[in-house]
């Protein structure tokens, strides 16, 4: 029964040792998250259906996509059976690690001892020469050679002969663990983000405050504190109508306290207790009244700031002109055909506010303020009425999310390029340099290997003794 117990664990090890597997799970994990990219995960039935429509045709589309959201892949990433595969993948890799560590870790330790000359002629990397001068020189000038490429040198002596060798980078070769374990850690944090965390989304009016975000429309997440969104803007570049940025100004309160603020732009998020508020989107809000904010200042004197309301009046101070909010266009253009006056789009594209001015003297005049044009709010006189913002009407639309497990990932990923530019950049060399008398002269065999990189050392071991023979040489002269 032991040796039932004993044979079924080791078949069980085996399995997981094995580079088959990891090679079949690799192809599942390529292949689902094919159908996670394609597919949009967490949208609404109608975008998927109509997106499947593209591929499997409009009569088949309904059936494949209730095929897929059974599937899973509706929500891959969060899926048991993805983050099962994953969870086995990392298992593998650490058997595999685990069983293949005992013999790299053999060569890492292993003594470097004295090579006999034949077996140095066999080594892939070999040089062989004779130099008119005594062993003694030959020995100090091939040691300073390997000492100035900063190599530690070793001695070996007989009669008549002398042998150097030494070894460099031989922990080089345990970068390849390093790069299983960031894989394993990136498949951890991965799985601790999907487990413990969540991402959701949140549209939040100017002026409004939420406490919870929502996964779905029905399925809502408590963020344990709430979160305001004082205004939203977006920027565009000047002459055209194309966006430069969008920012938002959101306010954390928690137990009835403001305990941060901060403007938010697309790649500048907010995050607070772990969960981090991204600009995603924007819009506006269909039959909402909001706001007018405009800056009033009156020539040679100090500016104000007043908010107002479809048909209220203001009067720029120490004046007399009064000035009334007659109409609102969120996108305002001319005409190119007719000449007159329309609006082009449901967005706040080229707000502009229309006032009618009265001032004592002379008959009344109205006229159409644009925000992204300061200089339509300069009146004769020298005032000034700048539209500021039609407040209270746009909306910020948020990325919500919390990953606990996403500093296990930025950890894995120093890791990970660490771990490559050692294992592609730098090798495990070994080198010994054979010194042996004939007559008035030595004959001198350089032998070398390596776990990667041949081209390399071989061009190292060029430049040793090019410079051995050359400081030889000097002592001659």
């Amino acid at each position: 029964m032991e040796k039932e117990k004993k044979d079924i664990f080791e078949s069980i090890w085996s399995l997981l040792a094995s580079v088959k597997l990891a090679i079949s799970l690799l192809i599942m994990l390529a292949a689902t998250s094919i159908v996670g990219t394609i597919v949009e995960q967490n949208a609404e039935p109608a975008q998927n259906i109509k997106l499947l429509a593209k591929f499997f045709g409009d009569s088949f589309a309904p059936t494949v996509y209730n095929i897929f959201a059974k599937l899973g892949f509706m929500d891959m990433y969060d899926s048991w059976w993805f983050l099962s595969l994953l969870a086995l993948f990392g298992i593998n890799l650490i058997v595999c690690s685990l069983e293949r560590f005992p013999k790299t870790w053999k060569l890492v330790q292993a003594v470097q001892r004295p090579m006999s000359e034949s077996v140095l002629k066999s080594l892939p990397v070999k040089k062989e020469l004779k130099i008119k001068t005594t062993l003694s020189v030959a020995k100090d000038e091939f040691f300073n050679a390997l000492t100035a490429s900063r190599y530690r040198v070793l001695e070996a002596t007989e009669e008549g002969s002398v042998q150097l060798y030494t070894q460099k980078g031989r922990y080089v070769r345990l970068s390849v663990y390093v790069v299983h374990l960031s894989i394993i850690l990136i498949f951890a944090g991965a799985i601790i983000g999907s487990v413990f965390g969540f991402k959701g989304y949140l549209n939040i009016p100017e002026g409004s405050m939420y406490n919870v975000a929502f996964k779905s429309p029905t399925e809502k997440i408590p963020l344990g504190f709430s979160v305001k969104c004082n205004w939203y803007e977006t920027l565009y570049y000047e002459e055209i109508d194309s966006p430069k940025d969008f920012r938002s100004e959101l306010v954390i309160i928690e137990d009835g306290k403001e305990v941060m603020k901060k403007i938010i732009e697309v790649n500048d998020p907010l995050t607070y207790k772990g969960i981090t508020f991204f600009q995603s989107n924007y819009g506006m809000m269909p039959d909402t009244v909001g706001k007018f904010i405009l800056d009033i200042t009156p020539k040679n004197g100090p500016k104000a700031t007043v908010w107002l309301r479809y048909g209220d009046t203001f009067e720029i101070p120490g004046t007399g002109i009064k000035g009334t909010i007659m109409d609102f266009s969120p996108a305002l253009t001319r005409d190119r055909g007719t000449g007159s006056l329309i609006t082009y789009s449901e967005n706040m594209v080229n707000p502009a506010v229309l006032i009618k001015f009265e001032e004592p003297g002379r008959e009344p005049y109205v006229g159409w303020i644009l925000k992204r044009y300061p200089s339509t709010g300069v009146l004769n006189g020298g005032h000034s009425v700048i539209f500021k913002d039609y407040w209270g009407v746009e909306y910020t639309g948020l990325s919500v999310s919390k990953d606990p497990g996403v500093w296990l990932i930025y950890l894995a990923s120093i890791l990970m390029a660490v771990g490559l530019y050692v294992c592609f950049f730098m090798s495990h060399k070994k080198i010994w340099v054979n010194i042996a008398e004939e007559g008035k002269s030595v004959n001198i065999t350089v032998g070398a290997s390596t776990n990667r990189n041949r081209l390399t050392l071989e061009q190292k071991i060029e430049k040793i003794v090019s410079h051995a023979s050359k400081a030889i040489e000097g002592r001659k002269s």
